[in-house]
């Protein structure tokens, strides 16, 4: 299978070597002015891993759509809509969109699947997602782990877990498009909270954080549409350890650096995440109050522990 994974980041790197490692023809494809393919091209390699030769590296956005049986998409969320605006521009008819990243766009509330649903008929190209937990940093070291590839298409979703499961990945099929999806982009504002938490030094008040965040995002998941057990599958509950506990989780040391006083470099999605969740709380009237106080400081400077009181001030109610 010809896979073209756009996106030279982390994550889309680690996809690259991870399909190349299993027998797909592959190219990596970034940005030519981008740090990370400039790396890449220039040493075949990144902070996380090494490239073998197999794998072809190219900035040429057309050849990289052109050659694809199936073009897998790693790249900041909140980018998606701008990047498959140029991506549209080349024939898709035929191919297999893949979505791995993590997101839900703040201006719209959208899922990253309903963006790319406005560019192709999904009748000639599907789309589906691949989610659930996994560091690089482990993933080259042969460690392995769980994750789920969901799509509206039966057939295809089946032929991608067929075609990327290994004894390194083990993938299952997901059957909840929504709560994959919404599931993945909201334990990145979970993991942000863990951070917030760890910074704090209330580290062991993340077990309760685990427990009724994943009871809110499944009413969000529901009153979207979707299945609420989602919430407890890999796309989420079992995506917490590799965000609300990882040092390499950018989610959760956001959270932390940001108590602290400190300013985090890279990218988080969980930030803009956490402000399309919100919107969706309040269009859907779901209560969210662990989504509420993470938007409430990160966008309206409220006070750490003042959130955390409220939170503990709320009604008393039954556990489910």
């Amino acid at each position: 299978m010809k896979i073209s994974v756009l996106g030279c980041g982390r994550w889309g790197s680690c996809i690259a070597w991870y399909l190349d490692k299993i027998g797909h023809e592959v190219l990596s494809c970034g940005l030519v002015d981008a740090p990370e393919f400039i790396q890449l091209e220039k040493y075949h390699r990144n902070d996380y891993l090494v490239f073998p030769e197999s794998i072809e590296v190219s900035s040429d956005l057309e050849y990289a759509v052109d050659r694809a049986d199936v073009i897998v998409i790693s790249i900041s969320s909140q980018h998606l809509r701008s990047y498959f605006s140029e991506i549209s521009k080349y024939p898709l008819d035929g191919k297999i969109i893949v979505l791995c990243m993590k997101g839900v766009e703040a201006s719209t509330g959208k899922r990253l699947s309903e963006i790319v649903g406005e560019f192709v008929d999904e009748s000639k190209t599907p789309i589906a997602v691949w989610v659930g937990p996994g560091h690089p940093q482990d993933y080259v070291k042969g460690i392995p782990n769980c994750m789920v590839i969901d799509s509206n298409n039966r057939e295809v979703k089946e032929r991608l877990v067929g075609e990327f499961t290994s004894d390194l990945i083990r993938f299952y099929i997901g059957r909840d498009l929504i709560g994959s999806e919404i599931g993945a982009a909201a334990k990145n504002v979970i993991g942000l909270a863990a951070g917030i938490l760890d910074g704090l030094g209330y580290t062991s008040l993340k077990g309760g954080l685990m427990a009724r965040g994943t009871q809110e995002i499944s009413r969000l998941i529901e009153a979207l549409g979707g299945n609420k057990m989602s919430a407890f599958g890999l796309c989420h509950l079992g995506d917490y350890e590799a965000t609300l506990f990882s040092p390499w989780s950018h989610n959760r040391k956001y959270g932390e650096d940001l108590v602290k006083g400190k300013k985090f470099e890279k990218l988080a999605e969980g930030v803009m995440t956490s402000k399309a969740l919100y919107k969706l709380g309040r269009e859907h009237n779901v209560d969210l109050p662990i989504v509420t106080a993470v938007y409430r400081v990160l966008f309206e400077k409220a006070d750490v522990k003042d959130e955390i009181q409220k939170l503990f001030l709320r009604s008393v109610k039954d556990e489910f």
